[in-house]
C-alpha cells in the first residue's frame, strides 16, 4: 500500500486546491483524440468538488511545446513545406480544447488561465468563485517547469504554490520527473497528498512486485534493450520467467550467437544482454525467447512476409513480430501464470500485418485467471487495438512512470508527498 497520505485523509472544505494531473493526450488538428488519461483523473477531481473546496485549480502538460514545435518545423522544411508555428502549438499543445472536453465530462464550466504563472493568472485565481474550476496553460511553456536549474524550479514551483492550501499529485505518468509541477511544489504547500489514481498505480505496481502469486511471469517486449535492463535486473530475483519479444529480442538471440539477418540489434548492449541471461540462468529464472520469425526485406506492410525459424535467418530480412511457434509457447507458460506483468508488444503492432503476436498476448492475458498489470506506453495502445483493457486487473496510464517504478519501486513525485 502506498504509504503516503491520500485525499481520503485530509479536509478539503474551503480549502484552496492545486492538483497535477497528467492531461498529455494525443491531439489531431486541436481535438483530443484518446481521452484516458483525462476519465482516469475523474474520481479524484469529482471527489474535491464533492468536498466543497474553495476552488480546484488543475495543471498538466501537454507535449513539449519547444521540442515538438523545432520537431514539427524541421520536417515540414525536409518536405518543402511551410511551417506555421503558432497554428502547431494551438493544435497540438494548448490545453483550450483539453479545458473543454472535460467540461462536458464534469458537466460544469471550467474556466482556462493564459498561462501557468503570471500576474494574470494570480487575478483569475483571486477572482474563483467557490468550487469553481480553472485550468492552467501547459506548464511546460515555461521553461522553470522543466529546468535543470533547482533555483529555477523552485521559482515557478512557489508561484503556483501561491495558489493553494492543498497540493493533489494524481499524474502518475510524469511523477517520474522532478519537475516544478510534479515534484518542487510540494515542499512549498502545507499539504501534499496522492489523489485516487496515484494511490491505485502505486498499489498494483507495488504490491505485484512486492508479493506476487506465482508463477510470477514478466513480459517484455518493445524496441529496445538499454530501456528495460532496470526492470530486468530488479525483477530478476523474483519472477519465475520471462517472455521476451519486439526488437530487444534480437539483441538477446544475438548474445546466444544466433543469426538475425537485418533486425534491430544493439550492438553495445550485447554483451550485458549476455550477462542477463548468466544471471537468469544461475537464478533459474527462465528466459524464453522467440523460437521462430515473422520477416520481411523492408519495413512495410505490404512487404512479403517469411515465416522462419530462429536458427536459419536469412541476411536480407529483418524480424517484425513472432511466429507461430513462439505464440504457442509463450500462450502455454501465461496459461499457468497466476501474476503478469506486461510491457512492451511484441512486434511492430502499428503495422496490422505484424500485430498477431502481440493482439494474441494480450487475448491470452484475458483468458486466464491471474493478476495481469499492463505497463504503459506501447503496450497499452496495442492493448486497445484489442479491445481488452477491461479485462485486465490494472492497466497503467504511466509509460516511463510504470518501468522506471518497477525498476527503483519509487519515484520523484511520490517521495515528494506527505508520509502518512
Amino acid at each position: 500500500m502506498i504509504t503516503k497520505k491520500t485525499v481520503k485523509d485530509i479536509e478539503l472544505r474551503d480549502k484552496r486546491v492545486i492538483m497535477r494531473v497528467d492531461f498529455n493526450v494525443p491531439m489531431k488538428e486541436g481535438a483530443v483524440q484518446d481521452d484516458t488519461r483525462i476519465r482516469a483523473a475523474l474520481p479524484t477531481i469529482n471527489h474535491v468538488l464533492e468536498q466543497a473546496p474553495r476552488y480546484l485549480i488543475l495543471m498538466s502538460h501537454l507535449g513539449d511545446p519547444k521540442k515538438d514545435a523545432a520537431k514539427a518545423k524541421e520536417n515540414a522544411e525536409k518536405a518543402g513545406k511551410e511551417f506555421d508555428e503558432q497554428k502547431f502549438l494551438d493544435g497540438k499543445c494548448r490545453m483550450k480544447p483539453v479545458a473543454e472536453y472535460l467540461a462536458g465530462l464534469l458537466g460544469r464550466p471550467v474556466k482556462l488561465a493564459p498561462s501557468a504563472i503570471g500576474p494574470e493568472v494570480a487575478s483569475m485565481v483571486s477572482a474563483l468563485g467557490p468550487a469553481e474550476v480553472l485550468m492552467l496553460e501547459n506548464t511546460r511553456f515555461h521553461r522553470e517547469e522543466t529546468s535543470k536549474d533547482p533555483a529555477e524550479r523552485e521559482k515557478m514551483a512557489k508561484e503556483l504554490a501561491a495558489f493553494a492550501d492543498v497540493y493533489i499529485n494524481d499524474a502518475f505518468g510524469t511523477a517520474h520527473r522532478a519537475h516544478a509541477s510534479t515534484e518542487t511544489i510540494a515542499r512549498f504547500v502545507p499539504v501534499a497528498v496522492a489523489g485516487f489514481l496515484m494511490e491505485k498505480e502505486v498499489r498494483y505496481l507495488g504490491q505485484t512486485v512486492s508479493s506476487p502469486q506465482k508463477p510470477f511471469v514478466l513480459v517484455l517486449g518493445g524496441a529496445k534493450v538499454s530501456s528495460k535492463i532496470g526492470v530486468i535486473t530488479n525483477l530478476l530475483n523474483k519472477v519465475d520467467a520471462i517472455l521476451i519479444g519486439g526488437g530487444m529480442a534480437y539483441t538477446f538471440l544475438k548474445a546466444r550467437g544466433l543469426p538475425v539477418g537485418r533486425s534491430m540489434v544493439e550492438t553495445e548492449m550485447i554483451p550485458t544482454a549476455a550477462e542477463i541471461l548468466k544471471k537468469a540462468a544461475e537464478a533459474k529464472v527462465e528466459i524464453f525467447l522467440p523460437e521462430d520469425h515473422i520477416a520481411v526485406p523492408e519495413f512495410s506492410n505490404e512487404a512479403m512476409i517469411h515465416a522462419i525459424p530462429k536458427d536459419s535467418f536469412p541476411d536480407d530480412l529483418m524480424g517484425v513480430d513472432i511466429g507461430a511457434k513462439t505464440l504457442a509457447e509463450y500462450k502455454d507458460v501465461l496459461s499457468r501464470a497466476k501474476t503478469v506483468i506486461w510491457n512492451g508488444p511484441m512486434g511492430v503492432f502499428e503495422m496490422p500485418n505484424f500485430a498477431t503476436g502481440t493482439k494474441e498476448i494480450a487475448k491470452a492475458l484475458a483468458e486466464i485467471d491471474a493478476i495481469t498489470v499492463v505497463g504503459g506506453g506501447d503496450s497499452v495502445s496495442a492493448l486497445k487495438q484489442t479491445g481488452l483493457e477491461s479485462k485486465m486487473t490494472h492497466v497503467s496510464t504511466g509509460g516511463g512512470a510504470s518501468l522506471e517504478f518497477l525498476e527503483l519501486g519509487h519515484l520523484p513525485g511520490i517521495d515528494a508527498l506527505n508520509d502518512k
